[in-house]
């Protein structure tokens, strides 16, 4: 496969960023950036959401043990309710830009400006972009690792199968159990039922 990387070759260090958990009606948005030596390939890495849980542990411990630099975000709930889900990842992105010593930066379609170093977004960048297929995978990794242990915490919710994502058994504990405080008020249905919570109580 050629990678975007290619294209970028005047560049010493190239940081790509992505996200996991945008659409979850519960648990944070992470936001993942990775610097990688470079010319780095590997067998597997490719967008997260194409890889097996098994390849994305592989490809996460090579990508930690390889890389030059990685940094983590964890957008909590509140936050995606207050800024919204697009802003709060867009101010992630910003503060991992800040934050890593890059010469340029890839995202996975999140277009920034005015910043230190040139960004340059690109569409399904995960599948065209080594260091953004990493970030997906560290992204995806850590967030699956959140979940689970939520799932400790809310045994009820079902969150170590579906991460916090609107399936039918997550809607049904939701409407059986209640809101829990890792759920994102600003989502529906969570919403609605808050709102409905709030006028019955009001009765």
């Amino acid at each position: 496969m050629a990678w975007l990387e290619a294209d970028f070759n005047k560049f010493k260090r190239i940081l790509g960023i992505d996200e996991a958990g945008r659409g979850p009606l519960a648990g944070p948005c992470v936001v993942a950036g990775v610097i990688l030596p470079k010319g780095f390939s590997h067998p597997l890495i490719n967008d997260s959401k194409k890889l097996s849980e098994k390849q994305r542990n592989a490809c996460f411990k090579d990508i930690v043990l390889s890389a030059l630099w990685v940094g983590v975000i964890e957008v909590l709930p509140e936050t995606i309710d207050r800024r919204n889900i697009y802003q709060a990842t867009k101010d992630a992105n910003i503060h991992l830009i800040q934050l890593a010593n890059a010469d340029v930066c890839l995202t996975d379609a999140m277009p920034i400006s005015h910043q230190r170093i040139p960004v340059y977004d690109y569409i399904k960048g995960d599948s065209r972009s080594i260091s953004i297929a990493a970030a997906s995978i560290i992204a995806k990794v850590c967030r699956d690792a959140i979940m689970v242990n939520y799932d400790q915490m809310y045994p009820n919710y079902g969150f170590k199968q579906h991460k916090g994502y609107p399936t039918k058994a997550h809607i049904e504990a939701l409407n059986t159990y209640g809101i829990t405080p890792i759920h994102r008020l600003s989502y529906e249905p969570v919403a609605k039922l808050k709102r409905k919570t709030f006028f019955d109580g009001d009765l």
